[in-house]
Parts: structure tokens; C-alpha cells; sequence
């Protein structure tokens, strides 16, 4: 039976194209945008899940920016450990030439002197971003570095942190009128030689420089030790980026050769739809050759 109020050729046609045309806006927004799963309403365990991925991935390279500039302060008073040692090692020779009871005192002791401005100023120099671990103030205490990012079992985030000690392996307390007083080498400092300094004068200043050079090289140890820290840190929040990373791809990006096979069909199925959309609607019209003479 044809009926001229109601066509279901028509219904059942447009609600195949309505259909197709709905699909077709999604595979279009998926190509545009690259993702499958753009908000909630298109899956909500992935988009919630990536969401919470995607704020942690933020987090730890945050974190591992700031490991730069940890690195980087490491670094500087690292130089200036290993620029220190090299003085007081000149300094401990001088003093060993000084023990010839034949070389000149006053000329030698000038050349300490030279040495230990270049310890003063190698203290000043060692600072970073405002911070320097080579000189500590009076109210010193032990600095901190970022070194990382972790999620607790709980859920709750945490930034940790590296400590240094810089009451303990600063080269001076304080600089005083461009000299460097107190601190693991002020003992260093007080070295003076005379004309009439002894062996045993000298012997003295060179148990000093012994112990000063002991206290650089456990300072340099607790600076290496950061290094490799804040390196191998780096390194892995580096990796567990990209891996968050490509664990969220698989989960919300589209698969753009399937999409693109999608459209296609898509496309040729709305051609299809609205032909047969039109052979429906030209179906009434065709009863009014029933009532032509």
C-alpha cells in the first residue's frame, strides 16, 4: 500500500542519512584533531585517565626543569671545588720548596699570598642564580635541590629534593673585604711564611694544607655524588615522560589511516543515502499518474 501522508521509504531513508551523517561528524572531528577520545562524553575511563597522565607529565617535566637549574649550581660549585683543589695543591708545593733551608722565604710566601687571593675569588665566583655553596653565612644551613617527581600510593604527589651540606663543605664562612675567613679553608689563610720560619714552622702549615685538602676532596665526593644524582634523574624523567607520553597516544589518539579508510566509506554511504533519500520522495509522486486520463 502507498499512502501520500506517510511515506516510510522516506523515514526509514532520512534516518539512515541522519545516522551516517552523525558518524561522519565524529570521524571528521577525529581527523581534524587527531584524537579519538577528545572529552569525557567519548570515553570516560580514558579521558580520565589521561587527563590525570597528561597533569603528571606537566609535573615531571616541570621537575625536570628545575633539575636544570640544580644541575647547574652543582655544577658551579663543583668547578670551584676543583679549581680550590689545584690552588692548594700549588700552595702545599710552595711550602715543600720552602722546607730547603736555602730558598728565599719572603718570595715564596708572596707567591702563597697570590695564591690564597685566587682562593677567595674563586669562592666569590661560585655562585648561581643568586646562590653560592662556597661561601656559607653565619645562619648556613643545608640547601636543597629538586631531583625528581614521584605520585605516592596514595595518589598524592611529591616533589623530592637532594641536600647538600653547605655548613660542612663550604671553602670559607664568610669573605671578609674580599677575603675568604673561616670555613674548610681557613686554616689555609693563615698560612705566612718568614725568613724565619723553621721546619717545624713549615711541617705545621703543611699538616694544615693535608687536612684542607682532605675537607675539598669529601666536599667535591658530596658534589660528585649530587651530579650523579641529579644525572641519572634527569635521564629518567626524560624516559618516563615519553613513555607517559606514548601510553597516553595509545589510549586517546586516532588511528588517522583508519579514519581516513572511515571517511571515505562515509562519504560514498551519504552519496548513497541521499539518492535513496530522493527515490523515496519521488515514489508519492508517482501515484498522481494513477488519476491521469
Amino acid at each position: 500500500m502507498t499512502s501520500i501522508l506517510t511515506n516510510t521509504s522516506a523515514m526509514s531513508a532520512l534516518q539512515t542519512l541522519r545516522a551516517i551523517g552523525s558518524s561522519l561528524a565524529d570521524t571528521q572531528d577525529r581527523v581534524s584533531s587527531g584524537f579519538r577520545v577528545s572529552e569525557a562524553a567519548d570515553n570516560v575511563a580514558y579521558w580520565s585517565i589521561s587527563t590525570t597522565m597528561n597533569s603528571d607529565n606537566k609535573a615531571i617535566n616541570a621537575a625536570k626543569d628545575a633539575l636544570g637549574v640544580g644541575a647547574a649550581k652543582v655544577d658551579t660549585a663543583y668547578a670551584a671545588m676543583e679549581s680550590a683543589i689545584d690552588v692548594v695543591d700549588e700552595i702545599k708545593a710552595k711550602l715543600v720548596t720552602a722546607t730547603e733551608e736555602s730558598t728565599d722565604k719572603d718570595q715564596i710566601n708572596l707567591e702563597v699570598e697570590k695564591l690564597q687571593e685566587q682562593l677567595s675569588a674563586i669562592a666569590q665566583a661560585a655562585s648561581f642564580s643568586g646562590e653560592n655553596w662556597m661561601v656559607a653565612a653565619d645562619d648556613a644551613s643545608n640547601t636543597v635541590v629538586v631531583d625528581g617527581f614521584i605520585r605516592n600510593s596514595d595518589g598524592t604527589v611529591k616533589v623530592t629534593t637532594a641536600e647538600f651540606k653547605v655548613a660542612s663543605y663550604a671553602m670559607f664562612g664568610t669573605i671578609n673585604a674580599g677575603v675568604g675567613e673561616e670555613g674548610i679553608l681557613g686554616s689555609v689563610m693563615s698560612i705566612a711564611l718568614t725568613s724565619s720560619s723553621t721546619t717545624g714552622d713549615i711541617q705545621v702549615f703543611l699538616d694544615q694544607v693535608e687536612a684542607a685538602l682532605s675537607s675539598l676532596t669529601d666536599s667535591g665526593a658530596a658534589l660528585g655524588a649530587l651530579i650523579t644524582r641529579i644525572d641519572l634523574q634527569d635521564d629518567y624523567a626524560a624516559t618516563l615522560s615519553d613513555a607517559i607520553e606514548t601510553g597516553v597516544s595509545r589510549l586517546v589518539d586516532a588511528d588517522m589511516e583508519e579514519e581516513s579508510a572511515k571517511l571515505s566509506a562515509l562519504q560514498t554511504q551519504q552519496q548513497l543515502a541521499i539518492q535513496s533519500l530522493s527515490i523515496a520522495n519521488s515514489s508519492s509522486q508517482n501515484i498522481l499518474s494513477l488519476f491521469q486520463g
